[in-house]
C-alpha cells in the first residue's frame, strides 16, 4: 500500500503541467496553440521568453526530484528510481492536461538528481555542451539521456540501467518529429551556439 501511494503521488506530481498553467495564468495563452504545441521547457522559452522558460525548467526538474525523494523522506528502502519514473510518465501523459504533456527530459533529470547528484551533473554537462555545439535542444536532450543509460549499463547498476533505458526510449519517441525536421534542415535552434552560427552564416 505504501508503494502504491508513492506511485500515485509521483504520477500526480509529474502531471503538473507547468508550461500550460504558466501560459494561461501569466499570458492568457494556451501553449498548445503556439510554437510546436509542446508544453515543455523548450517551447515555453520559444513562446513566452526566458523567465517563463527557466521557471518551467526548474519546476519540471523539481517534480522529478520530489517524486523520487519520497522513499528517502519516509525511510523506505525501495529504489527511488522505481518511484520517480512515474513522475516522468505523469509529465508525458498528464492527467491534468488531457493526457498530453512534455517530452520527459527535465523531469527525468530531476529523478537523476535525487538518485545520484554526480550523474545529474554529468548528464547536465553533456546536455549543455551538446546544446552549445548543435544549438538544438532536441539533440542535446536525446544524447544526454542516452549516454546516461549507457553509463548505467557500464556501472552494472541494473535498476538504473533499465529505468534509464526505458526513459531514453520515451524521450526518443517523443522527439520523432524533431528528427524529421533535423533531416530536412528545418529544426528550430536556440539563438546561440555553433549550429546557429553556421546556419546563419550559410543563409
Amino acid at each position: 500500500m505504501q508503494i502504491a501511494i508513492m506511485i500515485v503521488i509521483a504520477y500526480l506530481i509529474g502531471s503538473i503541467p507547468s508550461g500550460v498553467w504558466i501560459g494561461k495564468i501569466f499570458f492568457n495563452v494556451d501553449i498548445h496553440n503556439e510554437g510546436s504545441g509542446n508544453s515543455g521547457t523548450t517551447n515555453t522559452f520559444r513562446v513566452f521568453g526566458k523567465k517563463a522558460g527557466v521557471a518551467v525548467l526548474l519546476i519540471d526538474i523539481l517534480k522529478g526530484t520530489l517524486a523520487a525523494s519520497q522513499p528517502l523522506i519516509i525511510g523506505s528502502d525501495i529504489n527511488p528510481l522505481l518511484i520517480g519514473v512515474f513522475a516522468s510518465l505523469g509529465h508525458t501523459f498528464s492527467i491534468f492536461d488531457h493526457f498530453k504533456g512534455g517530452k520527459a527530459v527535465a523531469t527525468s533529470a530531476g529523478i537523476l538528481l535525487a538518485y545520484n547528484p554526480l550523474l545529474f551533473l554529468m548528464a547536465s554537462s553533456i546536455f549543455i555542451i551538446t546544446l552549445c555545439l548543435s544549438s538544438m535542444a532536441s539533440v542535446a536532450s536525446v544524447l544526454g539521456i542516452t549516454i546516461t543509460a549507457i553509463v548505467a549499463i557500464v556501472m552494472q547498476d541494473w535498476i538504473f540501467a533499465i529505468i534509464a533505458s526505458f526513459l531514453s526510449i520515451v524521450v526518443i519517441l517523443r522527439h520523432r518529429g524533431n528528427f524529421k525536421r533535423i533531416v530536412t534542415g528545418t529544426e528550430s535552434m536556440v539563438p546561440f551556439g555553433l549550429g546557429n552560427y553556421l546556419r546563419n552564416k550559410h543563409q
